[in-house]
């Protein structure tokens, strides 16, 4: 099989007399920023929709999971096949509309059913059973303040509708404004992080993955300063020597070249 392939190609990578150098040192913490990244490159490839490429990033986020496995192997913690019935059992035990005998009406009344059984299990393993406890630390900032702001509403703390999350966006960059007139930067950079707390709670209340409309409107910014770089080529110029009106012209031009 091929997953039998490579895990047996990771084994050779980490042994210790004839596999790869690099391989060899890694641990799970040298791993990790790898993993992440693989993770976002997934999402790329996605975004694109690009298949050959999604198969491709697939199997390097697979090839993480293969070395995080291996690395536990070898200290006698789990292997990969424990990796995959942990995950096996835990979807089945999540499932019980599939796996038993439970019904659920709605995506959305399933929803609620995981996370009622994921608050289950944190209290079985002895956690925190607040309406926060389990948001993990670890990922990247706009999705955690969705899923922190989600778990609040589940909790009955939100706004009753986007015009009051609106009206918060609104405070928050009066306070924001406030805090530059004061030139503290500390005040500054919280209210910054207040004011983009707010906004993902726009997001979140829209329906829309903050990550994906920052991603999307990072690609537009790419595409249309690179268009403008180049008719600036074309032309011979440099953007450091045009003024701020001409450069606000050639910005409206790259929109309507790349949109």
């Amino acid at each position: 099989m091929s997953i039998d392939r490579l895990l047996e190609v990771m084994k050779r990578l980490r042994d210790p007399q004839h596999g790869c150098p690099w391989d060899r040192e890694q641990t799970w913490a040298t791993i990790a920023p790898h993993t992440l990244e693989e993770a976002f490159e997934l999402a790329d490839a996605i975004a694109h929709g690009e298949a050959g490429k999604v198969r491709d990033e697939l199997g390097d986020l697979l090839f993480q999971v293969v070395f995080q496995a291996r690395i536990a192997e070898e200290q006698g913690l789990f292997d990969f096949a424990a990796v995959a019935e942990a995950i096996s059992d835990k979807l089945e035990r999540r499932h019980p509309h599939v796996f038993g005998s439970a019904e659920v009406a709605s995506a959305q009344e399933q929803t609620q059913a995981w996370e009622a059984q994921k608050a289950s299990e944190r209290r079985a393993r002895g956690e925190g059973t607040g309406a926060l406890d389990g948001v993990t630390l670890g990922l990247p900032a706009l999705t955690r303040a969705a899923k922190l702001g989600a778990r609040a509403a589940r909790a009955g703390f939100d706004w009753p509708d986007l015009a009051g999350v609106l009206a918060k966006v609104q405070e928050e960059v009066g306070e924001l404004e406030q805090a530059l007139d004061a030139g503290a930067q500390k005040h500054v950079r919280e209210e910054l992080g207040d004011l983009l707390f707010a906004l993902v709670q726009v997001a979140r209340h829209l329906q829309i993955d903050a990550e994906v409309a920052l991603r999307e409107a990072n690609g537009k910014f790419e595409r249309r300063f690179r268009s403008m770089e180049s008719r600036l080529a074309s032309a011979g110029g440099t953007m450091s020597a045009m003024s701020a009106e001409a450069l606000d012209t050639l910005w409206v031009q790259a929109k309507h070249d790349v949109g």
